[in-house]
């Protein structure tokens, strides 16, 4: 999910963008080695498969020229290597740092663990140049050998706070409380038009769509999901839009995005969800801040609550006179 242009991978397996200006006119198989590091003839072969679609149509010849503002959908295969390289010159940004964990605060834009989207790179890599031992909790099979120390994770276009493990025990227990819903995840969304409630839940179940398998949707017979949420502010200008205080109860893929979506109130500037709206944001950023972080030490039980504000981008869409 290399950040030069809109990548937004699902789950590591599939490239969905819209062509910006500067991909316009080139060949489909340059433009799919360019976003994702393949080699020519393995963009090839994904094309022959019928894995490949501009603007649902599927496209199986190498030659074929792309256009400005179609949507492209990859479905790409898994990373052949089984580990992650340390990258000292990944930027992480450690807010709190303790012998078990550490709270990272995630750049927008920053893709957390390889995927077939991005295989270098990543937040895990500058994590493994920081703490070296956390490769110690793959080998010993705690955890997915791409996802060293990986408690959860955050969209690339989400900013904001995460927790790492660095011991088997802090993996553990860190998970235990994240399956156990013990873990207390806050966020900032600014959504479209004016929510009428100043509070609610939304409680409704998670699956992949059936009629589009690279997003997710509220489903019968998917995963239990429930977000809360708090309006903050109601803004008007440059257009009807509602600052929301998230809290996730569980953590499925998109939660908060396909929530908001399906109470009729995307996130500003989703470009899978919603729309893109807000010129301000960069193409692939949407307005979905992880604020703050609470969970119990995994060795003391002291409960430990870490915060970050929201970045300069997000907060110049949100009035002065509106108090965080």
């Amino acid at each position: 999910m290399s950040d030069d242009s809109t990548v937004d991978a699902f789950d590591g397996e599939v490239l969905d963008l819209i062509i910006p200006g500067s991909l316009g006119e080139i060949r489909i198989d340059r433009v799919l080695a360019m976003l994702t590091g393949l080699s020519r003839s393995e963009t090839s072969g994904i094309l022959a498969s019928g894995a490949v679609r501009l603007n649902d149509k599927v496209v199986v010849k190498s030659s074929t020229s792309v256009e400005v503002g179609q949507h492209l959908v990859a479905v790409l295969p898994a990373p052949e290597s089984s580990s992650v390289e340390a990258d000292s010159t990944v930027v992480v940004d450690v807010v709190y740092d303790d012998p078990d964990f550490a709270v990272v605060n995630k750049a927008p834009g920053q893709v957390v663990h390889p995927g077939a989207g991005q295989r270098y790179g990543t937040l895990v890599s500058g994590l493994l140049a920081l703490y070296p031992q956390i490769q110690e909790l793959s080998t010993e099979g705690l955890c997915d050998p791409l996802r060293p120390g990986i408690v959860h994770r955050l969209d690339k276009g989400t900013s904001g706070v995460l927790v790492v493990a660095k011991t088997p025990e802090g993996y553990l227990n860190l998970s235990t409380q994240l399956a156990e819903r013990l873990m207390e995840r806050t966020y900032y969304g600014m959504v479209e038009g004016h929510v009428a409630e100043e509070r609610g839940v939304v409680d409704a179940p998670i699956g992949r769509s059936t009629r589009t398998p690279t997003l997710m949707a509220v489903r019968a017979d998917g995963r239990s999901a429930r977000t809360g949420y708090e309006v903050i502010a109601r803004i008007d200008k440059p257009h009807a839009m509602t600052l929301l205080r998230l809290q996730l109860d569980t953590g499925r893929t998109h939660q908060i995005r396909v929530h908001l979506a399906t109470i009729g109130h995307p996130v500003v500037n989703d470009p899978r969800y919603g729309h893109r709206r807000e010129k301000r944001l960069v193409e692939d950023r949407f307005f979905l801040h992880s604020t703050t972080l609470a969970f119990a030490h995994p060795r003391t039980d002291e409960w430990l609550t870490t915060t970050v504000p929201l970045p300069e981008d997000l907060r110049a869409l949100v009035p002065d006179s509106v108090q965080l």
